[in-house]
């Protein structure tokens, strides 16, 4: 019989693997040869800025909307009592769609542009979608151990719903409100 593995074992592999993904997508962002002219479901320029801060804008309400499923799940959101059954259920499918709903933003964005740095706007907002993805990765690794301290998933899903923010402040944000 091995001997049991330690408790923060998980999330140091989660953490690595978060930052592998984020790398490698950092890197491919880098070395892409940028194609502006790439369209996102037929959409080209600014039809297809438009289009991303609208799904952008989407995210942002599933990320809050999945924030709020884990808060009642967990027992912390005031008032709410316990959780019903499909709650978590919900959470699932709605993280599922909220991942399939950031591919083809997320496809347009490094095929598009690439990784760019020329104002911290634009730096901040590559960064961030690079992260996520990493901290996706990470998350769908924690949530199926059994073995976790009590913190790992809390900060996995509250470092998904932050990026999201940053994401859409950093673009969707600028997009709608641009005259």
């Amino acid at each position: 019989m091995s001997p049991p593995r330690p408790v923060w074992l998980r999330p140091a592999v989660a953490a690595g693997l978060a930052l592998a993904v984020a790398a490698a997508l950092y890197a491919f962002g880098r070395i892409h040869t940028p194609d502006y002219a790439g369209s996102l479901f037929g959409r080209r320029g600014n039809d297809a800025n438009l289009l991303k801060a609208q799904l952008g804008t989407a995210l942002l309400g599933l990320a809050l909307y999945q924030l709020i499923l884990a808060l009642w799940m967990y027992r912390r959101l005031p008032g709410a009592g316990a959780a019903p059954r499909p709650v978590p259920l919900a959470h699932r499918i709605g993280g599922a769609v909220l991942f399939a709903l950031s591919l083809p933003v997320a496809y347009h964005c490094i095929t598009a542009y690439g990784v760019e740095t020329h104002s911290t706007r634009v730096a901040l907002h590559s960064l961030a979608g690079c992260f996520f993805y990493g901290a996706f990765a990470a998350k769908v690794l924690l949530v199926r151990s059994r073995r976790l301290p009590a913190w790992a998933l809390p900060l996995a899903g509250g470092t998904l719903v932050t990026l999201i923010a940053i994401l859409w402040s950093s673009a969707a944000l600028w997009q709608l409100i641009q005259p």
